[in-house]
């Protein structure tokens, strides 16, 4: 194999790799399905999460401005509370029960 067939090879496979690479970035700007979009665009969020056994979790979690509280378990999922307000509400002198400070 001649040097000059070596570079060729070794161009196409730049080239490759360049258009791969150019196409997955497209993809990620234009939030092609299954290619993750940019935060701000997500209604869907995991706010906090915490350990309360050796295998069970709490989820704290976001839809839109709602948290819901979540137990997550070897048995499954259960929803133990649901309808929270984020913590801006909180921070703006109401509080989780509705009534004013």
């Amino acid at each position: 194999m001649e040097f000059v067939d070596m570079m060729r090879y070794f161009g196409a496979l730049l080239l490759v790799l360049a258009l791969v690479g150019g196409a997955g970035l497209v993809a990620r700007r234009f939030g092609v399905p299954g290619v993750t979009r940019a935060a701000a665009d997500k209604r869907l969020a995991i706010v906090e999460t915490l350990m309360v056994g050796p295998r069970q979790r709490l989820f704290i979690v976001r839809r839109d401005d709602v948290e819901h509280l979540v137990l997550s378990g070897p048995d499954g999922a259960t929803v133990l509370e649901t309808g929270i307000r984020g913590a801006g509400t909180a921070a703006s002198g109401v509080d989780r029960t509705g009534a004013a400070s």
